[in-house]
């Protein structure tokens, strides 16, 4: 089902073939060029768009663990999020790229910050034979997630989730609650970052 629309965005539509290319790239970025290994953490900072939900599940695919983070979140709270999670990389839209050079500032475990939207992450993506991946070798109770709760009844706290948490709730939820068919469109709204722990 290689050629059905996967994602339309305001600016671009893209068939799951070309999500599932696009994914493949940013995973060959991530282990090839930016030197990430299987378990590490990459903070992720964008609005929903192509280009996050691409990222998130380039992250997972490699054996990274997404930690997405609310667009307008400032450097203080990320800052946070960096020494808490202990991350050293991170993938951020560079309209959001101000608050991300300070975050790196406040938070010298944050070693290397990468962005699209200035062509860089996309240079790299473009690289010949970055168009296929192999998915990482992972396990059911590997962390594929760490979700930070908002803070408001004290520090943020990083829920973990596991692979066979999103399995069982892409295995589940869709079939049983949604009822969805190949033909069903869904609008999203929330940040891929939302979570209520």
């Amino acid at each position: 089902r290689g050629d059905r629309v996967a994602i339309i965005a305001p600016n671009e539509t893209l068939t799951y073939a070309q999500l599932a290319e696009r994914i493949n790239r940013i995973a060959n970025v991530l282990t090839r060029d930016l030197g990430m290994v299987s378990g590490n953490r990459v903070l992720l900072r964008s609005a929903n768009n192509p280009m996050m939900i691409a990222a998130y599940l380039a992250v997972i695919k490699a054996g990274g663990v997404t930690i997405a983070t609310m667009p307008l979140l400032r450097a203080k709270e990320l800052s946070y999020t960096v020494k808490k999670a202990k991350i050293k990389l991170a993938l951020c839209d560079k309209k959001l790229g101000d608050e991300m050079e300070k975050t790196k500032a406040l938070a010298p475990e944050l070693e290397r910050a990468a962005y699209w939207g200035d062509g860089e992450l996309e240079a790299l993506m473009n690289k010949p034979g970055y168009e296929t991946f192999t998915a990482c070798d992972t396990a059911i109770d590997d962390v594929c997630l760490i979700a930070f709760t908002s803070g408001t009844t004290g520090e943020p706290k990083g829920t973990m989730h596991f692979h066979r948490d999103m399995l069982a709730t892409c295995d589940s939820y869709g079939k049983y609650v949604l009822k969805a068919s190949p033909d069903d469109r869904f609008i999203g709204s929330a940040p891929l970052a939302f979570t209520f722990g």
